[in-house]
């Protein structure tokens, strides 16, 4: 097996990747694939949606994240009435220095869990819309840094998805990934139930430090990826802008996604170079949010918009289209 780039391979082992993957899974049951791309996605150095049914392990999943690796962590709960000062922080006159003094909010942290976030208003959406792209905030004209690493986890409910105020198109670009989460196995709920009900990831220990999470991210960016496969990737994307179900295709800024992703995929693989099954196995992933299906598509749609489940079968429909290089 390849060894991973030189700059990840310097302190972090596979084994101790293997070793993350296992610390994420011990809170949340029988959820491998789930617990891998949420890695792969922070590898990557992108934001992740989570899209579910209320009470499957959401919340855990980004808890124990951010304990794996030594992050800080705040979960902030959207509602109607929210503002963008909720989330970005707000200046108050301090009457014992008499200045005026900068109260950050929950957006300075490592991980932010953005629960429910289509039940807020758009003005309170667009708070994060620079966090997620340039991590950084305007506050009162001052541009402030956020901390490294910065993983914002979104979370809503497909029955709400299409709610008072759906996340627009350019909000749900920033997202690096799209993914569910799904019930567990009855075995696994087993054991779930005969956890404390304060678990959700408290438990989990860690396992990197933000030194060795910076040297993974930094070694990503190191992962060759031959020039076929990135034809590969870009046949994929050129179809979506062609397909005959979507009214609008992926964006310059999926196609770099795409990209990024299939290197963390290496990376957490053991591998210092991509192949075509990390495009295949992320494309659905990484591509369904950022397509919108035509009203007329046979793929099924709801109104005002379209299913998850949708827009990822006309990926895979495309993928089974394009010739995989060899």
């Amino acid at each position: 097996m390849a060894t991973l780039p030189a700059e990840a391979a310097t302190s972090v082992s596979p084994a101790t990747l293997r070793q993350l993957e296992s610390a994420i899974e011990a809170s949340l049951r029988g959820k491998a694939e789930v617990v891998r791309m949420a890695i792969v996605c922070l590898l990557a150095r992108g934001h992740l949606l989570i899209e579910d049914v209320p009470g499957v392990g959401k919340t855990t999943l980004a808890q124990s994240l951010a304990r794996a690796v030594d992050g800080t962590f705040h979960r902030l709960q959207f509602t109607s009435d929210m503002l963008p000062s909720d989330v970005l922080g707000v200046t108050v006159w301090n009457a014992r220095t008499e200045e005026f003094e900068f109260k950050p909010g929950p957006v300075f942290t490592n991980f932010l869990l953005a629960d429910e976030i289509n039940r807020t208003t758009p003005k309170t959406q667009s708070a994060l819309l620079e966090a997620m792209n340039e991590q950084q905030v305007t506050v009162e004209a001052r541009t402030l840094p956020l901390p490294e690493p910065f993983m914002v986890i979104a979370t809503q409910n497909p029955s709400e998805h299409h709610g008072a105020y759906p996340l627009p198109e350019s909000q749900l670009d920033r997202f690096l990934m799209r993914i569910g989460i799904g019930y567990p196995d009855t075995e696994s709920e087993r054991r779930i139930i005969s956890q404390p009900d304060s678990h959700h990831g408290v438990a989990t220990p860690r396992v990197l430090s933000s030194h060795d999470l910076a040297q993974l991210q930094a070694g990503v960016a190191q992962v060759s990826v031959d020039p076929a496969i990135v034809d590969y990737m870009l046949a994929i994307v050129d179809r979506t802008r062609n397909h005959e179900n979507l009214l609008l295709g992926v964006s310059p800024r999926g196609s770099q996604a795409l990209y990024r992703a299939a290197q963390a995929h290496a990376v957490l693989s053991g591998r210092n170079y991509a192949i075509p099954d990390d495009v295949k196995t992320l494309a659905p992933k990484v591509l369904a949010h950022r397509v919108v299906a035509a009203s007329r598509s046979p793929m099924g749609t709801r109104k005002g918009g379209f299913s998850a489940a949708a827009s990822e079968r006309i990926i895979e429909e495309i993928l089974s289209q394009i010739d995989v290089p060899l």
